[in-house]
């Protein structure tokens, strides 16, 4: 597994995606625009997602190791006012960024990741969420109609990031085993391992890959080739498949969006 974004750098980032969020919303003609890529939300719709699920979070990151009770439940609602829903955003994203401050990188916390390959730490907090303000600021710019590309900082991590925290698991791969690789344009690569054992991710060799690396250079069964940028998008079911480069047994990228390793 690639080494994270440093903790100081995760939270400059989660800020500047909000931030970039924020600027969407404020750009939007119509707050009940339908959101593309999440079809059965508006732009209002999408806004309150980001603020609750930040409050949440900083609700969980306060309340270490134990379960935390939703942060929503009591807390003043989104406004529908396009102002006072900027400024109720801002302040859900500075709660989150409050709690991680105060837990710092390493500090126990409950996640629902427990049995996958994120440890459950604050800092594995900080870096999930990263990701998912990346990926809904994507669509919420892609609504109004001016998607940008994720940063390569968070893209890269990004497609580490859901591999590791999101699809490694110890629930069996219900078909036969296999290897699937993503490499990045900008020189990363990825190893997906499923078996009867589970999901497990590795970085394959590479210029950049440092000490890190574990995965076996033998032949994978399919691959995926594109920006760091396009994979994320892929991976959170933004883009379809074939907007990359893919080799070897397309079949296996269906398996896996398909795959729900709780059932």
């Amino acid at each position: 597994m690639t080494k994270p974004l440093e903790f100081p750098v995760l939270l400059r980032l989660i800020d500047e995606r909000s931030t970039a969020f924020r600027a969407a919303v404020a750009s939007a003609p119509d707050l009940d625009a339908q959101v593309p890529t999440c079809p059965e939300w508006t732009l209002f719709d999408l806004a309150q997602h980001i603020g609750e699920g930040r409050r949440d979070w900083a609700a969980t990151v306060a309340a270490g190791p134990a379960p935390a009770k939703s942060a929503a439940e009591g807390a003043p609602a989104a406004p529908r006012e396009r102002e006072a829903l900027l400024a109720w955003l801002a302040q859900s994203t500075e709660l989150l960024l409050e709690a991680l401050r105060e837990a710092g990188p390493d500090r126990d916390c409950w996640t629902w990741w427990e049995t996958l390959q994120s440890p459950g730490t604050s800092g594995a907090v900080a870096r999930h969420q990263l990701q998912q303000m990346a990926v809904h600021t994507y669509d919420a710019q892609i609504t109004v109609g001016a998607p940008q590309p994720l940063p390569d900082e968070v893209a890269l991590d990004g497609v580490d990031e859901f591999l590791s925290t999101c699809v490694a698991t110890t629930s069996p791969w219900p078909h036969k085993p296999a290897a699937i690789d993503f490499h990045a344009s900008e020189g990363r690569s990825w190893r997906l391992s499923l078996s009867a054992e589970g999901a497990r991710t590795a970085r394959l060799p590479g210029p950049d890959a440092g000490p890190a690396t574990t995965a076996s250079p033998d032949a994978a069964d399919a691959s995926a080739r594109g920006t760091a940028d396009e994979l994320v998008l892929i991976l959170h079911d933004r883009i379809p498949i074939d907007s990359v480069e893919l080799d070897g047994d397309r079949r296996l990228f269906e398996q896996l969006s398909a795959w729900d390793p709780d059932e």
